[in-house]
């Protein structure tokens, strides 16, 4: 899957800076020669009317006269930036934006918009090694702009060096994030795919775990979740903790998905949350073909047998887990009471076996306590509880999701 990149089209702004009038001609220390004065008088006159072209003709009648000084070039060279940008002539721009910027006279204040407007007209016409240099240029000098900085992110995106993308685009996210922006979505699809072209796993993962955060549409969810997927490696409990998730954010779709994870929360010792799993399946019409229609219609009768005698013995299992010396009975009591919907009493049992100890599984209590919880709208609780998850590493990773989802919730 390919993801959002957004990249600057037309001409940057910023490029026309320079055509708000016209280059004045010098006096005083540094002075032109009569003969290009003379030619370049006229041509700051059209320019000012907006009449490119013409002035352009003045300012090569004065390149090709002979004998002219340094300053004769500086100034030839800065008219015909001005005029050819002016003129859409982008590419003869470049040259002669450079030749000023090179030329020895340009005041130091007006170097940093010289860099800029550089940067741009090599974007415009895809010399990216260019654009990439004035932009390094602007960067080192600490003059860049936010857009520079993103212009040689995508320079470098566009010229296939992955690497250098990363390089310089991570900076800028982050950046934005510690001064508590929401970073573009195109800034994190530069990010994204170029991890997608070093097929680095790590990396797609982090800016996906950034894409959910800001963006948290299903598919991106379900790319991040199906990296998820492979670390489960067949456990039982932790597959259903991954369709939990799934199932959280939207992204459960596929029949045999809401099949088997009725069959885990069954099997778990939740029928209510197996039977509220295959009744959104049926709600949403996943179940298509009649042959997984009719096996998914018999499983939920035998769910709803299930959760009607569980229901039934609830009272007696609560005061059995009461007594009980370890929390094993409180979280299996937990586990029945999340699957109804019943959060408070959830989080009441799941707390007291927690407290208890002596649990099969310390981590999957604790996850389902921070699900619990959110589901029952104690959100900072939470929080505070999936950052508790600790000693499983895919369960780890599940509840930091669960804070990303908790956040953008």
């Amino acid at each position: 899957m390919k993801f959002t990149v957004t990249l600057t089209t037309g001409l940057i702004a910023g490029v026309g800076l320079l055509v708000t009038g016209a280059p004045a001609l010098a006096a005083g220390k540094n002075t032109n020669s009569e003969k290009v004065a003379k030619l370049l008088a006229p041509a700051q006159e059209l320019m000012k009317n907006k009449k490119y072209t013409e002035a352009l003709a003045k300012i090569h009648e004065a390149a090709a006269l002979p004998e002219k000084t340094p300053f004769d070039h500086y100034t030839i060279a800065e008219f015909g930036c001005a005029a050819n940008i002016g003129a859409g002539n982008y590419a003869e721009a470049a040259k002669d934006c450079e030749d000023r910027l090179n030329g020895g006279f340009m005041p130091e204040a007006d170097v940093p918009k010289q860099v800029h407007v550089l940067q741009a007209l090599n974007y415009q016409l895809k010399n990216y090694d260019k654009a990439i240099e004035f932009g390094q240029r602007a960067v080192k000098a600490g003059t860049a702009s936010e857009d520079d900085k993103n212009i040689l992110a995508q320079s470098y995106y566009l010229k296939g060096d992955w690497k250098g993308t990363l390089k310089a685009e991570e900076p800028l996210v982050d950046a934005e994030i510690k001064a508590g922006q929401t970073p573009k979505e195109g800034q994190l699809g530069l990010i994204l795919n170029s991890c997608i072209k070093l097929e680095d796993q790590a990396c797609q993962v982090h800016a996906l775990e950034r894409y959910v955060a800001y963006y948290p549409k299903p598919e991106y969810w379900a790319t991040l979740l199906s990296h998820v997927v492979q670390q489960t490696s067949g456990n039982d409990a932790t597959t259903l903790e991954v369709y939990r998730l799934m199932q959280e954010v939207d992204v459960l779709k596929q029949p045999g998905d809401f099949n088997e994870m009725a069959q885990l929360a069954l099997e778990a010792g939740s029928p209510g949350e197996a039977q509220k799993t295959l009744e959104k399946g049926f709600a949403s019409n996943v179940f298509t073909d009649q042959r997984i229609k009719d096996r998914n219609t018999r499983l939920l009768e035998t769910v709803k047998k299930s959760a009607a005698s569980d229901q039934a013995a609830l009272p007696k299992a609560e005061k059995d887990a009461e007594a009980a010396t370890t929390g094993v009975k409180n979280v299996g009591l937990g586990l029945a009471y999340f699957g109804y919907g019943q959060y408070d009493k959830s989080i009441d049992q799941l707390q007291k076996g927690i407290t208890k100890g002596g649990l099969r599984n310390d981590t999957e209590a604790h996850l389902l306590l921070g699900i619990a919880q959110l589901k029952g709208g104690h959100k900072e609780d939470a929080v505070k509880t999936f950052k508790a998850v600790k000693g499983d590493p895919v369960l780890e990773r599940l509840a930091s999701l669960w804070v990303l989802h908790a956040r953008a919730a």
